[in-house]
Protein backbone atom coordinates (compact mmCIF):
# COMPACT_ATOMS: atom_id res chain seq x y z
CA UNK A 1 0.00 0.00 0.00
CA UNK A 2 1.78 3.36 -1.08
CA UNK A 3 2.61 5.42 2.09
CA UNK A 4 -0.22 8.16 1.03
CA UNK A 5 -2.99 5.98 1.19
CA UNK A 6 -1.74 4.16 4.38
CA UNK A 7 -1.24 7.75 6.30
CA UNK A 8 -4.79 8.19 4.62
CA UNK A 9 -6.39 4.40 5.97
CA UNK A 10 -5.57 5.27 9.31
CA UNK A 11 -6.58 8.40 9.97
CA UNK A 12 -9.74 7.69 8.94
CA UNK A 13 -9.54 4.51 11.12
CA UNK A 14 -8.85 7.05 13.91
CA UNK A 15 -11.64 8.70 12.74
CA UNK A 16 -14.10 6.47 12.78
CA UNK A 17 -13.15 5.72 16.40
CA UNK A 18 -13.08 9.15 18.10
CA UNK A 19 -15.86 9.42 16.41
CA UNK A 20 -17.92 6.10 17.99
CA UNK A 21 -16.42 7.59 21.23
CA UNK A 22 -18.23 10.65 21.03
CA UNK A 23 -21.49 9.43 19.58
CA UNK A 24 -21.77 6.91 22.84
CA UNK A 25 -21.67 10.04 25.06
CA UNK A 26 -23.38 12.86 23.02
CA UNK A 27 -25.92 11.78 21.20
CA UNK A 28 -26.94 9.61 24.29
CA UNK A 29 -26.71 13.14 26.13
CA UNK A 30 -28.55 15.29 22.92
CA UNK A 31 -31.09 13.08 22.68
CA UNK A 32 -32.19 13.21 26.52
CA UNK A 33 -31.77 16.88 25.89
CA UNK A 34 -34.48 16.68 22.94
CA UNK A 35 -36.96 14.33 25.09
CA UNK A 36 -37.15 17.37 27.05
CA UNK A 37 -38.97 19.44 24.77
CA UNK A 38 -42.49 17.87 26.21
CA UNK A 39 -41.45 19.26 29.66
CA UNK A 40 -40.33 22.86 28.78
CA UNK A 41 -43.71 23.21 26.17
CA UNK A 42 -46.01 21.28 29.01
CA UNK A 43 -44.83 23.88 32.12
CA UNK A 44 -43.65 26.83 30.19
CA UNK A 45 -46.02 29.59 27.93
CA UNK A 46 -45.07 30.24 24.46
CA UNK A 47 -43.84 33.46 25.94
CA UNK A 48 -42.14 32.21 28.49
CA UNK A 49 -40.39 29.73 26.16
CA UNK A 50 -39.68 32.55 24.02
CA UNK A 51 -37.65 34.51 26.28
CA UNK A 52 -36.09 31.39 27.61
CA UNK A 53 -34.40 31.34 24.19
CA UNK A 54 -33.69 34.80 23.63
CA UNK A 55 -31.73 34.57 26.81
CA UNK A 56 -29.91 31.61 26.69
CA UNK A 57 -29.51 33.37 22.69
CA UNK A 58 -27.99 36.46 23.97
CA UNK A 59 -25.69 34.64 26.48
CA UNK A 60 -24.25 32.35 23.82
CA UNK A 61 -23.08 35.12 21.48
CA UNK A 62 -21.53 37.00 24.54
CA UNK A 63 -20.15 33.55 25.08
CA UNK A 64 -17.07 34.33 22.87
CA UNK A 65 -16.75 38.01 23.33
CA UNK A 66 -16.36 37.29 26.87
CA UNK A 67 -12.85 35.06 26.39
CA UNK A 68 -11.99 36.22 22.63
CA UNK A 69 -13.11 32.26 21.93
CA UNK A 70 -9.65 31.41 23.82
CA UNK A 71 -11.13 27.66 23.87
CA UNK A 72 -10.80 27.14 20.19
CA UNK A 73 -7.19 28.36 20.23
CA UNK A 74 -6.30 25.94 23.09
CA UNK A 75 -7.73 23.18 21.40
CA UNK A 76 -6.41 23.75 18.47
CA UNK A 77 -2.92 24.44 19.97
CA UNK A 78 -3.08 21.31 22.51
CA UNK A 79 -4.46 19.09 19.18
CA UNK A 80 -0.99 19.69 17.28
CA UNK A 81 1.63 16.92 17.82
CA UNK A 82 4.26 19.37 18.75
CA UNK A 83 4.37 22.48 21.42
CA UNK A 84 3.78 22.13 25.20
CA UNK A 85 0.49 21.49 25.91
CA UNK A 86 0.36 22.56 29.59
CA UNK A 87 1.59 25.87 28.49
CA UNK A 88 -0.81 26.16 26.07
CA UNK A 89 -3.79 25.79 28.53
CA UNK A 90 -1.91 28.32 31.44
CA UNK A 91 -2.15 30.62 28.61
CA UNK A 92 -5.24 29.69 27.50
CA UNK A 93 -6.17 30.34 31.28
CA UNK A 94 -4.82 33.81 31.60
CA UNK A 95 -7.00 35.27 28.88
CA UNK A 96 -10.02 33.40 29.90
CA UNK A 97 -9.34 34.93 33.22
CA UNK A 98 -8.80 38.83 32.15
CA UNK A 99 -11.85 38.30 29.42
CA UNK A 100 -13.97 37.30 32.23
CA UNK A 101 -12.95 40.14 34.28
CA UNK A 102 -13.68 42.51 31.66
CA UNK A 103 -16.96 40.83 30.64
CA UNK A 104 -18.10 41.26 34.17
CA UNK A 105 -17.41 44.72 34.56
CA UNK A 106 -19.18 45.74 31.83
CA UNK A 107 -21.70 43.55 31.81
CA UNK A 108 -23.78 45.97 33.88
CA UNK A 109 -23.92 48.13 30.40
CA UNK A 110 -26.96 45.40 29.83
CA UNK A 111 -29.32 46.88 32.06
CA UNK A 112 -29.82 49.65 29.46
CA UNK A 113 -31.32 47.16 27.29
CA UNK A 114 -35.02 47.39 28.67
CA UNK A 115 -35.42 43.66 27.33
CA UNK A 116 -32.82 42.38 29.55
CA UNK A 117 -32.47 44.79 32.68
CA UNK A 118 -33.57 42.02 35.09
CA UNK A 119 -31.71 39.23 33.99
CA UNK A 120 -28.06 40.92 33.34
CA UNK A 121 -26.54 38.86 36.15
CA UNK A 122 -28.49 35.57 34.86
CA UNK A 123 -26.58 35.90 31.58
CA UNK A 124 -23.38 37.13 32.77
CA UNK A 125 -23.67 33.77 35.20
CA UNK A 126 -23.99 31.39 32.07
CA UNK A 127 -21.43 33.07 29.98
CA UNK A 128 -18.75 33.05 32.69
CA UNK A 129 -19.54 29.46 34.26
CA UNK A 130 -20.32 27.94 30.26
CA UNK A 131 -16.51 29.24 29.09
CA UNK A 132 -14.96 27.54 32.18
CA UNK A 133 -17.04 24.74 30.75
CA UNK A 134 -15.62 24.65 27.62
CA UNK A 135 -12.28 25.56 28.35
CA UNK A 136 -11.76 22.47 31.20
CA UNK A 137 -13.58 20.43 28.48
CA UNK A 138 -11.97 21.19 25.15
CA UNK A 139 -8.19 21.15 26.91
CA UNK A 140 -8.98 17.44 27.89
CA UNK A 141 -10.35 16.36 24.81
CA UNK A 142 -7.23 18.33 22.79
CA UNK A 143 -5.02 15.92 24.94
CA UNK A 144 -6.61 12.89 24.17
CA UNK A 145 -9.04 12.27 26.88
CA UNK A 146 -11.91 11.80 24.39
CA UNK A 147 -13.61 9.15 26.92
CA UNK A 148 -13.85 11.26 29.83
CA UNK A 149 -14.87 14.24 27.20
CA UNK A 150 -17.83 11.62 26.12
CA UNK A 151 -18.49 11.02 29.64
CA UNK A 152 -18.53 14.42 30.79
CA UNK A 153 -21.52 15.26 28.45
CA UNK A 154 -23.65 12.49 29.43
CA UNK A 155 -23.15 14.11 33.10
CA UNK A 156 -24.16 17.43 32.06
CA UNK A 157 -26.93 16.79 30.02
CA UNK A 158 -28.07 14.38 33.55
CA UNK A 159 -27.37 17.45 35.38
CA UNK A 160 -29.69 19.68 33.20
CA UNK A 161 -32.54 17.20 33.24
CA UNK A 162 -32.13 16.61 36.93
CA UNK A 163 -31.84 20.45 37.59
CA UNK A 164 -35.12 21.26 35.07
CA UNK A 165 -37.20 18.68 36.63
CA UNK A 166 -36.69 20.65 39.55
CA UNK A 167 -36.92 23.93 39.04
CA UNK A 168 -39.65 23.72 36.43
CA UNK A 169 -42.46 21.16 37.65
CA UNK A 170 -41.81 21.19 41.70
CA UNK A 171 -40.66 24.61 42.25
CA UNK A 172 -42.40 26.52 39.10
CA UNK A 173 -39.19 28.70 39.01
CA UNK A 174 -40.11 29.60 35.12
CA UNK A 175 -37.37 31.23 33.26
CA UNK A 176 -35.03 31.79 35.69
CA UNK A 177 -35.28 27.63 36.61
CA UNK A 178 -34.63 27.32 32.90
CA UNK A 179 -31.47 29.47 32.31
CA UNK A 180 -30.42 28.12 35.88
CA UNK A 181 -30.16 24.18 35.19
CA UNK A 182 -27.82 24.99 32.44
CA UNK A 183 -25.53 27.50 34.48
CA UNK A 184 -25.53 25.00 37.73
CA UNK A 185 -25.26 22.04 35.47
CA UNK A 186 -21.85 23.34 33.71
CA UNK A 187 -20.43 24.72 37.35
CA UNK A 188 -20.94 21.00 39.05
CA UNK A 189 -19.60 19.19 35.46
CA UNK A 190 -16.19 21.55 35.72
CA UNK A 191 -15.71 20.79 39.17
CA UNK A 192 -15.69 16.80 38.80
CA UNK A 193 -13.19 17.63 36.01
CA UNK A 194 -10.76 19.10 37.45
CA UNK A 195 -11.15 17.18 40.44
CA UNK A 196 -11.06 13.63 37.97
CA UNK A 197 -8.07 14.90 36.40
CA UNK A 198 -6.58 16.97 39.00
CA UNK A 199 -6.04 19.53 36.23
CA UNK A 200 -4.48 21.97 38.72
CA UNK A 201 -1.13 19.79 37.98
CA UNK A 202 -1.12 21.08 34.03
CA UNK A 203 -1.36 25.06 35.03
CA UNK A 204 2.10 26.39 34.89
CA UNK A 205 2.45 29.65 35.62
CA UNK A 206 6.30 30.07 35.02
CA UNK A 207 5.08 28.84 31.21
CA UNK A 208 2.90 32.27 30.76
CA UNK A 209 4.36 34.08 27.73
CA UNK A 210 3.89 37.00 25.67
CA UNK A 211 4.62 35.16 22.52
CA UNK A 212 2.56 32.45 23.52
CA UNK A 213 -0.46 34.51 24.19
CA UNK A 214 0.02 36.52 20.95
CA UNK A 215 0.71 33.04 18.79
CA UNK A 216 -2.96 31.85 20.18
CA UNK A 217 -4.54 35.67 19.83
CA UNK A 218 -3.95 35.38 16.30
CA UNK A 219 -5.25 32.00 15.63
CA UNK A 220 -8.92 32.74 17.62
CA UNK A 221 -9.43 36.58 17.12
CA UNK A 222 -11.14 35.78 13.89
CA UNK A 223 -12.96 33.77 14.98
CA UNK A 224 -14.99 35.82 17.68
CA UNK A 225 -16.42 37.91 15.03
CA UNK A 226 -16.98 34.43 13.18
CA UNK A 227 -19.00 33.46 15.68
CA UNK A 228 -21.08 36.82 16.27
CA UNK A 229 -22.20 36.91 12.70
CA UNK A 230 -23.07 33.31 12.70
CA UNK A 231 -25.18 34.05 15.68
CA UNK A 232 -26.96 36.64 13.64
CA UNK A 233 -27.67 33.82 11.22
CA UNK A 234 -28.61 31.51 13.08
CA UNK A 235 -30.27 33.25 16.47
CA UNK A 236 -31.34 36.81 15.27
CA UNK A 237 -34.65 36.01 13.13
CA UNK A 238 -36.09 35.27 16.98
CA UNK A 239 -35.35 38.68 18.10
CA UNK A 240 -36.95 40.02 14.89
CA UNK A 241 -39.78 37.48 14.85
CA UNK A 242 -40.65 38.88 18.50
CA UNK A 243 -39.98 42.62 17.48
CA UNK A 244 -42.41 42.34 14.54
CA UNK A 245 -44.70 39.61 15.04
CA UNK A 246 -45.14 38.66 18.98
CA UNK A 247 -43.85 36.28 21.77
CA UNK A 248 -46.22 34.01 21.12
CA UNK A 249 -45.01 33.80 17.81
CA UNK A 250 -41.40 33.46 18.64
CA UNK A 251 -42.32 30.71 20.94
CA UNK A 252 -43.51 28.78 18.89
CA UNK A 253 -40.54 29.68 16.14
CA UNK A 254 -38.05 28.91 18.79
CA UNK A 255 -39.66 25.28 19.66
CA UNK A 256 -39.15 24.29 15.75
CA UNK A 257 -35.63 24.95 15.70
CA UNK A 258 -35.74 22.05 18.11
CA UNK A 259 -36.21 19.63 15.91
CA UNK A 260 -33.42 20.59 13.51
CA UNK A 261 -31.21 20.61 16.40
CA UNK A 262 -31.20 16.62 15.87
CA UNK A 263 -28.74 17.35 12.92
CA UNK A 264 -27.06 19.76 14.54
CA UNK A 265 -26.20 17.09 17.42
CA UNK A 266 -25.18 14.81 14.81
CA UNK A 267 -22.85 17.41 13.31
CA UNK A 268 -21.07 18.23 16.78
CA UNK A 269 -20.36 14.45 17.49
CA UNK A 270 -18.61 14.12 14.22
CA UNK A 271 -16.97 17.89 14.42
CA UNK A 272 -15.67 17.30 18.12
CA UNK A 273 -13.29 14.26 16.10
CA UNK A 274 -12.74 16.01 13.10
CA UNK A 275 -11.29 18.48 14.35
CA UNK A 276 -9.49 16.05 16.67
CA UNK A 277 -7.99 14.07 13.35
CA UNK A 278 -6.82 17.53 11.22
CA UNK A 279 -5.42 19.45 13.56
CA UNK A 280 -3.09 17.08 14.01
CA UNK A 281 -2.52 16.53 9.99
CA UNK A 282 0.62 18.04 8.52
CA UNK A 283 0.97 15.79 4.95
CA UNK A 284 -0.75 18.15 2.71
CA UNK A 285 -1.24 15.24 0.15
CA UNK A 286 -2.38 13.28 2.64
CA UNK A 287 -4.87 15.94 3.56
CA UNK A 288 -6.46 16.41 0.72
CA UNK A 289 -7.35 12.76 -0.09
CA UNK A 290 -8.42 12.79 2.99
CA UNK A 291 -10.40 15.42 2.93
CA UNK A 292 -11.93 13.78 -0.52
CA UNK A 293 -13.10 10.87 1.34
CA UNK A 294 -14.87 11.95 4.44
CA UNK A 295 -16.57 15.22 2.02
CA UNK A 296 -18.52 12.58 0.57
CA UNK A 297 -19.67 10.88 3.76
CA UNK A 298 -20.50 13.58 5.64
CA UNK A 299 -22.21 15.34 2.80
CA UNK A 300 -24.46 12.16 1.90
CA UNK A 301 -25.38 11.60 5.13
CA UNK A 302 -26.36 15.62 5.78
CA UNK A 303 -29.09 15.30 2.76
CA UNK A 304 -30.29 11.94 3.88
CA UNK A 305 -30.25 12.86 7.24
CA UNK A 306 -32.03 16.22 6.70
CA UNK A 307 -34.69 14.12 3.77
CA UNK A 308 -35.54 11.74 7.34
CA UNK A 309 -36.41 14.92 9.39
CA UNK A 310 -37.94 16.40 6.71
CA UNK A 311 -40.58 13.57 6.53
CA UNK A 312 -41.19 12.55 10.11
CA UNK A 313 -41.42 16.58 11.36
CA UNK A 314 -45.12 16.14 11.77
CA UNK A 315 -44.81 12.80 13.51
CA UNK A 316 -41.90 14.71 15.91
CA UNK A 317 -44.23 17.60 16.87
CA UNK A 318 -47.39 15.62 17.65
CA UNK A 319 -44.82 13.39 20.16
CA UNK A 320 -43.20 15.90 21.50
CA UNK A 321 -44.98 19.24 21.71
CA UNK A 322 -47.85 19.84 23.95
CA UNK A 323 -50.82 22.12 23.00
CA UNK A 324 -50.75 24.84 20.89
CA UNK A 325 -46.96 24.33 20.56
CA UNK A 326 -47.98 21.40 17.48
CA UNK A 327 -48.54 23.90 15.33
CA UNK A 328 -45.02 24.74 14.91
CA UNK A 329 -44.56 21.15 12.77
CA UNK A 330 -45.08 23.59 9.69
CA UNK A 331 -41.70 25.52 10.20
CA UNK A 332 -39.25 22.29 10.79
CA UNK A 333 -39.11 21.92 6.67
CA UNK A 334 -37.52 24.79 5.64
CA UNK A 335 -35.71 25.06 9.10
CA UNK A 336 -34.21 21.35 8.30
CA UNK A 337 -33.28 22.40 4.63
CA UNK A 338 -31.26 25.22 6.20
CA UNK A 339 -30.10 23.57 9.10
CA UNK A 340 -28.09 20.88 5.86
CA UNK A 341 -26.55 23.72 4.58
CA UNK A 342 -25.48 24.64 8.46
CA UNK A 343 -23.63 21.47 8.51
CA UNK A 344 -22.06 21.83 4.63
CA UNK A 345 -20.86 25.20 6.34
CA UNK A 346 -19.29 23.28 9.44
CA UNK A 347 -17.42 20.88 7.73
CA UNK A 348 -15.96 23.29 5.37
CA UNK A 349 -14.93 25.82 8.26
CA UNK A 350 -12.86 22.94 9.09
CA UNK A 351 -10.66 23.58 6.32
CA UNK A 352 -10.05 27.19 7.99
CA UNK A 353 -9.56 25.77 10.90
CA UNK A 354 -6.95 23.44 9.96
CA UNK A 355 -5.14 25.72 7.62
CA UNK A 356 -5.02 28.44 10.32
CA UNK A 357 -6.61 30.31 7.83
CA UNK A 358 -9.74 31.60 10.44
CA UNK A 359 -9.94 35.11 8.82
CA UNK A 360 -11.91 33.31 5.88
CA UNK A 361 -14.53 31.92 8.07
CA UNK A 362 -15.06 35.30 9.17
CA UNK A 363 -15.60 37.26 5.82
CA UNK A 364 -17.92 33.97 5.09
CA UNK A 365 -19.62 34.64 8.07
CA UNK A 366 -20.29 38.76 7.84
CA UNK A 367 -21.70 37.87 4.37
CA UNK A 368 -24.15 35.51 5.96
CA UNK A 369 -24.92 37.57 8.51
CA UNK A 370 -25.63 40.62 6.54
CA UNK A 371 -28.12 38.93 4.09
CA UNK A 372 -29.81 37.28 6.47
CA UNK A 373 -30.63 40.81 8.65
CA UNK A 374 -31.26 41.83 5.11
CA UNK A 375 -34.12 39.02 4.50
CA UNK A 376 -35.21 38.91 7.89
CA UNK A 377 -36.52 42.98 7.31
CA UNK A 378 -37.62 42.04 3.64
CA UNK A 379 -39.97 38.77 4.41
CA UNK A 380 -41.06 38.28 8.37
CA UNK A 381 -43.36 41.54 7.63
CA UNK A 382 -45.00 39.71 4.97
CA UNK A 383 -44.26 36.01 5.57
CA UNK A 384 -44.21 36.32 9.55
CA UNK A 385 -42.20 33.41 10.50
CA UNK A 386 -41.94 31.67 7.34
CA UNK A 387 -40.36 34.15 6.12
CA UNK A 388 -37.27 34.02 8.86
CA UNK A 389 -37.21 30.63 7.96
CA UNK A 390 -36.74 31.30 4.30
CA UNK A 391 -34.19 34.11 5.53
CA UNK A 392 -32.35 31.68 7.30
CA UNK A 393 -32.09 29.50 4.55
CA UNK A 394 -30.67 31.73 1.95
CA UNK A 395 -27.99 32.64 4.30
CA UNK A 396 -26.48 29.20 4.89
CA UNK A 397 -26.98 28.61 1.53
CA UNK A 398 -24.79 31.73 0.56
CA UNK A 399 -22.14 30.94 2.93
CA UNK A 400 -21.94 27.25 1.59
CA UNK A 401 -21.32 28.55 -1.87
CA UNK A 402 -18.81 30.79 -1.00
CA UNK A 403 -17.03 28.30 1.17
CA UNK A 404 -17.15 25.38 -1.01
CA UNK A 405 -15.11 28.13 -3.92
CA UNK A 406 -12.76 29.38 -1.41
CA UNK A 407 -11.86 26.12 0.43
CA UNK A 408 -10.19 24.78 -2.80
CA UNK A 409 -7.48 27.25 -2.64
CA UNK A 410 -6.27 25.81 0.76
CA UNK A 411 -6.94 22.10 0.56
CA UNK A 412 -8.08 20.89 -2.74
CA UNK A 413 -10.32 17.81 -2.25
CA UNK A 414 -13.00 16.60 -4.29
CA UNK A 415 -16.16 18.42 -3.98
CA UNK A 416 -18.67 16.75 -6.31
CA UNK A 417 -20.82 19.69 -7.18
CA UNK A 418 -23.25 17.57 -9.35
CA UNK A 419 -23.92 15.39 -6.77
CA UNK A 420 -24.82 17.75 -4.19
CA UNK A 421 -27.04 20.11 -6.78
CA UNK A 422 -28.79 16.91 -7.60
CA UNK A 423 -29.44 16.27 -4.15
CA UNK A 424 -30.18 19.90 -3.31
CA UNK A 425 -33.26 19.93 -5.49
CA UNK A 426 -34.50 16.92 -4.08
CA UNK A 427 -34.58 18.10 -0.86
CA UNK A 428 -35.90 21.25 -1.63
CA UNK A 429 -38.82 19.79 -3.56
CA UNK A 430 -38.90 17.52 -0.40
CA UNK A 431 -39.04 20.68 1.53
CA UNK A 432 -42.02 22.31 -0.40
CA UNK A 433 -44.19 19.27 -0.94
CA UNK A 434 -44.20 19.02 3.04
CA UNK A 435 -44.51 22.56 4.11
CA UNK A 436 -47.97 22.93 1.70
CA UNK A 437 -49.18 19.80 2.26
CA UNK A 438 -52.21 20.99 4.46
CA UNK A 439 -52.73 24.49 2.83
CA UNK A 440 -52.03 23.82 -1.12
CA UNK A 441 -52.82 20.28 -1.55
CA UNK A 442 -56.67 18.77 -1.77
CA UNK A 443 -56.02 15.89 0.33
CA UNK A 444 -52.94 15.89 3.04
CA UNK A 445 -52.13 12.23 2.16
CA UNK A 446 -51.11 13.06 -1.46
CA UNK A 447 -48.43 15.42 -0.76
CA UNK A 448 -46.90 13.35 1.96
CA UNK A 449 -47.33 10.26 -0.71
CA UNK A 450 -45.51 12.73 -3.07
CA UNK A 451 -42.85 13.20 -0.18
CA UNK A 452 -42.65 9.68 0.06
CA UNK A 453 -41.32 8.59 -3.47
CA UNK A 454 -39.04 12.06 -3.36
CA UNK A 455 -37.35 10.26 -0.03
CA UNK A 456 -37.36 7.38 -2.03
CA UNK A 457 -35.43 9.41 -4.89
CA UNK A 458 -32.91 10.26 -2.51
CA UNK A 459 -32.10 7.18 -1.23
CA UNK A 460 -31.76 6.10 -4.30
CA UNK A 461 -29.35 8.58 -5.92
CA UNK A 462 -27.66 8.27 -2.88
CA UNK A 463 -27.78 4.25 -1.99
CA UNK A 464 -24.09 3.41 -3.96
CA UNK A 465 -22.28 5.99 -2.17
CA UNK A 466 -24.28 4.61 1.57
CA UNK A 467 -22.74 1.13 0.47
CA UNK A 468 -19.59 1.92 -0.59
CA UNK A 469 -18.73 4.03 2.48
CA UNK A 470 -20.17 1.28 4.63
CA UNK A 471 -17.88 -0.90 2.67
CA UNK A 472 -15.00 1.18 3.82
CA UNK A 473 -15.98 1.57 7.06
CA UNK A 474 -15.74 -1.81 8.10
CA UNK A 475 -12.94 -2.56 6.02
CA UNK A 476 -10.87 0.28 7.91
CA UNK A 477 -11.21 -0.75 11.29
CA UNK A 478 -10.63 -4.12 10.32
CA UNK A 479 -6.99 -3.01 9.19
CA UNK A 480 -6.57 -1.42 12.56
Amino acid sequence: MPETAKKTTNKYARLLTNTAVFTVGKLLSKLLTFFMIGLYTAFMTEAEFGTAELITGIANLLIPLACVGISEGIFRSAAAKDGDKEAFFTNGLLIYGVGSVVFLCLIPLMTLIPRFADSVWLIAAYVVVANLHTVVSQYLCAIGRTKLFAGQGILNTALVIGFNILFLPVLDFGVTGYVCSTILADLATTVFLILVTRLWRAVKPRSISRHTVASMLKFCLPLVPTTIFWWITGVSDRFMVEAMCSAELNGLYSVAYKIPNLLIYAISIFDSAWKLSVSSEEDPEACSVFYTRVCRIYTTLAFLGGGALILTCRLFAELLFAGDFVQAWVYIPVLTFATVFCALCTFLSSVYFASKRTLWSMITAVVGAALNVTLNFLLIPRYDAMGASIATFASYFAVCVLRLITTRRLIPFKQEWLRGGVNTLLLGALTAVVTLSESHFPHPALAWGIAGGIFALMLAFNLRAVLELLKDGVRMMKRR
